[in-house]
């Protein structure tokens, strides 16, 4: 990542800060084997860093932010086990911050920063009040004990209107995640046999990804044949595909953390028979109108809408349905989400499309009484005048799945 890109970023949030306003964002720690470490998104976004257990610190002073890194020390003796730590000269290069401190010092430097601040933004996640507080929720608490004059806030509401905009840097990650996506489902159309069990074809996914050089998924994939298509989170992948089943995949590959997130409904046999053949085309259909209503300026509650409207023309043309209302047994969740970093990710439900927005169109009709479960979804980037279809080397139309 160009380190001016992320002198950009961290300008862009000085903006957006009052005067002494701090932030606190956390690396992510490194997790027990069997699993590889996966940087936390917002400390990324501002570093470019991926290594664990790192804090940053950004406040804002006298109208510009000040940035400082803690990172952890090396141990001579503990190389030969865990490698060489990042020193503060590499992590200075990479990330563009010139402050650069051990994780040892933290505590004792950090009592300066909050002396003077009034509001504290910390990457704290989403709230549970099933599980316990993590780490980060117990310091933003430490910090309301020791300071209570300061206000804590989640880092969510500064950091949105930066990484809901993607840059020229941010789309090409995505592209990149999408077309090793491609070369996983390219790889399942041509292999999938009835008979195989859907976690042959997630290892096939699996494999094509890791060829590309991605250690990562963006999230757990879906490969859900038959009536497990009609099951919208369906993560199990371990039945067997009959001969004539659909097969719906709802994948996606990370790349420096950025995720794709696209769905493809093929037939195993080769051919759709004719009942599968309507829904599909009904579905295909959606898929595309949507799409070709995305620009700047039109709502993402339009676009759901109008996706309803379509499905309930859709279900009373497949005669599922009588009445226009019932549509919910056959379609139960929105069509678009914001896409990036996280796969679900930051951005309202009902924003309104600006230039450099990525979203998903994923319409879907699913039919549990008749084991056919059928969506369609692609990754759209937003232009100055229209959209541009990031998935649209994946196969969709019916001549070429059956091809």
């Amino acid at each position: 990542m160009d380190i001016k890109l992320l002198i950009e970023r961290h300008n862009k949030l000085g903006k957006l800060m009052n005067d002494n306003d701090l932030v606190i964002l956390f690396a992510n720690s490194m997790p027990k084997y069997p699993r590889s470490f996966l940087q936390d998104n917002n400390f990324f976004y501002f570093t470019g860093l991926q290594i664990p257990d790192a804090v940053l610190l950004i406040q804002k002073i006298k109208n510009k932010p000040v940035m400082h890194l803690f990172i952890e020390r090396g141990i001579p003796e503990m190389e030969v086990w865990e490698g060489k730590k990042m020193s503060r000269e590499e992590a200075t290069k990479i990330s563009g911050i010139k402050a650069v401190s051990f994780l040892d010092e933290f505590e004792r430097k950090i009592n300066f920063y909050l002396s003077i601040s009034k509001k504290c933004y910390v990457n704290m996640g989403t709230g549970n009040i099933a599980i316990s507080l993590s780490k980060r929720q117990e310091f933003a608490k430490k910090i309301t004990e020791q300071f209570p004059h300061i206000q804590i806030e989640n880092t969510i509401g500064i950091i949105t209107p930066l990484r809901i905009v993607k840059d020229k840097w941010e789309i090409k990650q995505i592209q990149t995640a999408i077309d090793a996506t491609e070369a996983g489902i390219q790889k399942i159309y041509k292999e999938a046999k009835a008979g195989m069990m859907e976690y042959e074809l997630e290892a096939m996914l699996r494999y094509e990804i890791l060829r590309k050089g991605h250690n990562h998924l963006g999230f757990r994939p879906i490969i859900a044949s038959g009536v497990n298509a009609a099951t919208l989170h369906y993560e199990h992948n371990n039945c067997k595909i009959g001969e004539n089943d659909l097969i719906l995949m709802d994948v996606g590959a990370a790349c420096n953390n950025y995720s794709a997130d696209i769905t493809r409904t093929f037939p195993v046999a080769g051919k759709f028979t004719k009942r599968q053949k309507a829904v599909y085309k009904e579905v295909l259909n959606i898929n595309k109108k949507i799409i070709s209503m995305i620009k700047p300026g039109v709502g993402l509650t339009t676009l759901n809408q109008k996706t309803v409207e379509l499905i309930q023309e859709a279900l009373l043309c497949l005669k599922l349905i009588k009445k226009k209302e019932d549509y919910r047994k056959y379609y139960m969740h929105s069509v678009s989400h914001h896409l990036g970093m996280d796969t679900h990710d930051v951005g309202a439900r009902d924003s309104v499309l600006k230039e450099g927005y990525v979203i998903t169109v994923e319409p879907g009709i699913y039919i549990t009484e008749e084991k056919i479960g059928v969506r369609i979804e692609d990754d759209i980037l937003v232009t100055k005048n229209g959209c541009k279809n990031l998935s649209q080397k994946i196969p969709k139309e019916i001549e070429k799945l059956e091809k």
